[in-house]
């Protein structure tokens, strides 16, 4: 599976920014979808999934604030941040997970958040 994120940015405090997630490949083994924020030094961190069904999970961080979607039929997963902190600031990492327990991993795109 091959993962394309899109989206990413320069936002202030309070403000709003959309990414999107395009699958290519083996796409019909996927089975949860999710997105991952790095920061330097830190830990990759689960920010939210969803499953192939619809069911989401949220980082505690973020409950509330953002929201995630899937589109089985076009392939993609979109991640609506809002609300948005300074220290929402990372590399977000768009993943997929197929039914062996197999990631796939996108090349990341930088969100930064200012005061």
């Amino acid at each position: 599976v091959q993962l394309v994120e899109s989206g990413g940015g320069l936002v202030q405090a309070g403000g709003s920014l959309r990414l999107s997630c395009a699958a290519s490949g083996i796409i019909f083994s996927i089975d949860v979808m999710g997105w991952y924020r790095q920061d330097p030094g830190k830990q990759r961190e689960l920010v939210a999934s969803i499953t192939s069904g619809g069911i989401t999970n949220y980082g505690d961080s973020v409950n509330g604030r953002f929201t995630i979607s899937r589109d089985n039929a076009l392939n993609t997963m979109t991640l609506q941040m809002n609300s948005l902190k300074p220290e929402d600031t990372a590399v977000y990492y768009c993943n997929a997970r197929n039914v062996l327990g197999l990631n796939s991993w996108g090349q990341g795109t930088q969100v930064t958040v200012s005061s």
